[in-house]
């Protein structure tokens, strides 16, 4: 396969750096797919947006190696939370180029799309902080609903009339990534399913849960060809310290107080980002055009027993004696319209495509715990003083 030509769109690299790269998080072999399961779509030329940020390049530091015939191009605006440094394990490989950019900005798009004659999509791109939707509601419209449609709609321009099979099932694909938010909040019983509907109670899950509307409108109005999957709370390596594993062990690596919201009762489930990306690269290539997944980790905890079990990790491995960073926990002023619990029934995605999560929640935490401890730089560098500003005026009050 030739390298990709990077003269157009004005792609960009990470600088270089006479540090070693990042420790990558290393994934473990997937479970084995049913066997009489087809490949319903073949990428080749795939268009990540968001790809800096969590999710995104956890998914691009697997996939960008594991498929050297596929070309990956990732489209992100690098917000605060986007990060070249998550890739640098990738830097310089023949399949991969970034381009920095807004998924708004349909003029890029169009270009990209002809440069490229990308096949598949696989939509990361997105603010998804509940909190930071709070302050500003407008900002989170702007890029997970209107960037979403803007996406849609070059790729329906693009791919207009050559939707024909091509030997591989369906030719193109829009991979729509979202979130058990737009569900709403579960009482102690139940979980979420593909049948749930929708009850999105915060900008951000409000912002998500028209985009994928949007998503489904496409598919039914225009025929483009789509999956969406939606998924439940994700941990692990390159997570951005405003959500809340980082954030505790970050602060308790300061011995700083752990703010915990209400009193820590809240239940969410918790799917390692692995896993997850072994899910997308599962539903990309054998789902079923037009279908919605939902992604779980079978996990669920109350908020303050995973804050404890995190501090005890983060004790255990620094030498601390046990209990110490217990008591830095700290309850805060909850969230507005804080949802009490998250849960997911994943059974559809098991039985019909053979995914499960191969990580139990403490192994996982474990896992997350070595690798912040091991790329503190990494984290010193995103805690900024924009970041310190925003930790302040968030949790100092």
């Amino acid at each position: 396969m030739r390298p990709l030509r990077r003269q157009a769109c004005s792609s960009v690299r990470p600088n270089h750096s006479p540090k070693p790269p990042l420790e990558a998080p290393s994934y473990p072999q997937a479970r084995p797919i049913l066997l009489a399961l087809p490949i319903v779509h073949q990428p080749k030329s795939v268009l990540v947006t968001g790809g800096a940020g969590f999710i995104g390049s956890n998914y691009l530091l697997r996939a960008v190696p594991q498929h050297p015939g596929v070309t990956f191009v990732n489209l992100d605006a690098l917000s605060y939370a986007g990060n070249l440094m998550n890739l640098t394990a990738i830097d310089g490989a023949p399949n991969y180029a970034f381009v920095k950019g807004e998924v708004q900005d349909v003029e890029l798009l169009h270009a990209l799309f002809e440069q490229h004659q990308f096949t598949t999509i696989v939509h990361f791109a997105a603010e998804s902080h509940v909190d930071r939707s709070i302050r500003d509601p407008l900002a989170f419209v702007r890029s997970n609903t209107l960037g979403t449609v803007a996406l849609l709609d070059a790729a329906r321009v693009a791919w207009d009339g050559k939707q024909g099979n091509g030997g591989h099932g369906d030719r193109h694909r829009f991979y729509h990534i979202s979130t058990d938010e737009v569900f709403g909040s579960l009482g102690d019983d139940g979980a979420f399913s593909e049948a749930t509907p929708y009850d999105p109670r915060s900008p951000y899950s409000a912002s998500k849960a028209a985009s994928d509307h949007f998503v489904r409108a496409y598919h039914h109005t225009y025929g483009l060809p789509v999956v969406l999957s939606n998924c439940s709370n994700n941990y692990g390596p390159f997570q951005f310290p405003e959500k809340l594993i980082p954030v505790v062990i970050a602060n308790a690596l300061q011995q700083k107080p752990v703010p915990i919201y209400g009193q820590g009762l809240n239940v969410r489930d918790w799917l390692y980002v692995g896993d997850h990306c072994a899910a997308i690269d599962t539903i990309l290539r054998r789902g079923i055009t037009g279908e919605t997944y939902v992604i779980g980790g079978d996990t669920e905890r109350t908020n303050l027993d995973l804050v404890q079990t995190l501090l005890d990790l983060v004790d255990e491995a620094t030498g601390h004696p046990a209990g110490t960073s217990r008591q830095l926990i700290t309850f805060v002023t909850d969230r507005p319209g804080h949802d009490y619990r998250y849960a997911m029934d994943f059974a559809k995605l098991r039985d019909t495509l053979g995914w499960e999560p191969s990580h139990g929640l403490d192994e996982g935490l474990r896992a997350t715990v070595a690798w912040y401890l091991g790329n503190q730089d990494w984290l010193n560098a995103v805690m900024d003083q924009s970041y310190q500003t925003y930790y302040q005026e968030q949790y100092g009050r």
